[in-house]
């Protein structure tokens, strides 16, 4: 190592320096002429630190910053991501500081299942996530298609239409459903975050007064969608007989959302483990814009199974 380095929390006058870290470590692996213009006008750092600025994580050495990461806790899961470091560190062991430092907050969490997504071109990357117990699984598409009118089977409401004395009930609700594909999966944070940062909406799809599934869904700029996009963060639907008219009801909801948002694609991403998904979004003409890979710690899996009808990327 060329200088002492110290892991604790990103700071928030730190995020500007590690959003063009971000962008530059990117960028420049994927070759961009310009790397910091890497994922345009989308954001990741500081609406990820907004979510929990507890699970972020600085690499700092000589008093500059080097390197950060981001944990991500739905409780009996966890991920992690973007993990950046400066081009010019690569290959120094910054990026191992920080994971080792990730890895003990997931030990404090009491994680049953852990993944990331990766690079699946990417041997380095493999490489440094199987010395902390990760190994590839499926591949990870995120897919996309333009807007067009859907078919608008089912009810669906947005959370943020619902009164504050009813979101506690709400959110119960969501864990509920989520807790159907993994024991104690929960990522209710997700809908806390995207409703108090104002980065989209929650879609909620209704049978009558019992919740069937919802999106968490992010829209336009400065949110991880970006410009004229609804990108769906994480959705599910109830397992069962009836789940793939559910999950093609949520669909269709998130469509009619973005396009009364007047947005212009839908992109959601799916692992190819969850082959009903996957083959819904193929039906519906998705392609594949960004192919990665699943990495998970332990010899089980998550919720990536044949008949679980989610979408994520954990990206």
């Amino acid at each position: 190592m060329p200088m002492d380095v110290a892991i604790r929390a990103l700071e928030e006058p730190e995020l500007d320096d590690a959003e063009r870290i971000f962008r530059l470590a990117f960028g420049t692996f994927i070759g961009l002429p310009d790397p910091l213009q890497f994922s345009g006008d989308c954001a990741y750092v500081r609406t990820r630190w907004l979510g929990d600025p507890s699970a972020s994580f600085a690499a700092l050495g000589d008093g500059e910053l080097l390197g950060s990461n981001f944990a991500a806790h739905w409780g009996s899961f966890g991920s992690f991501g973007p993990l950046t470091v400066r081009p010019e560190l690569w290959e120094q062991g910054v990026a191992k500081r920080l994971l080792v430092a990730t890895m003990d907050r997931f030990d404090s969490w009491g994680l049953a299942h852990a993944g990331l997504f990766t690079f699946a071109q990417s041997a380095k990357h493999i490489g440094l996530y199987q010395r902390f117990g990760f190994y590839p699984r499926f591949l990870t598409g995120v897919m996309a298609k333009a807007v067009t009118q859907p078919a608008g089977s089912g009810r669906a409401e947005l959370f943020s239409a619902s009164s504050e004395a009813s979101r506690d009930a709400c959110l119960a609700e969501c864990r509920a459903v989520t807790s159907t594909l993994l024991d104690g999966l929960d990522v209710t944070s997700e809908i806390r975050s995207v409703q108090s940062q104002a980065l989209g909406d929650t879609i909620l799809l209704l049978n009558g007064n019992r919740l069937q599934g919802f999106a968490v869904c992010h829209l336009g700029p400065r949110t991880e969608a970006g410009s004229g996009v609804c990108y769906v963060k994480f959705g599910a639907v109830r397992p069962g007989a009836h789940a793939p008219e559910r999950f093609a009801g949520l669909l269709d909801a998130c469509a009619a959302m973005a396009r009364y948002r007047g947005l212009e694609r839908l992109v959601a991403g799916v692992n190819t483990a969850r082959r009903s998904a996957y083959r819904e979004l193929l039906a519906r003409r998705m392609q594949i814009d960004i192919l990665g890979v699943s990495m998970q710690r332990g010899g089980e899996l998550a919720y990536d199974h044949p008949d679980s009808f989610v979408l994520d990327d954990w990206r």
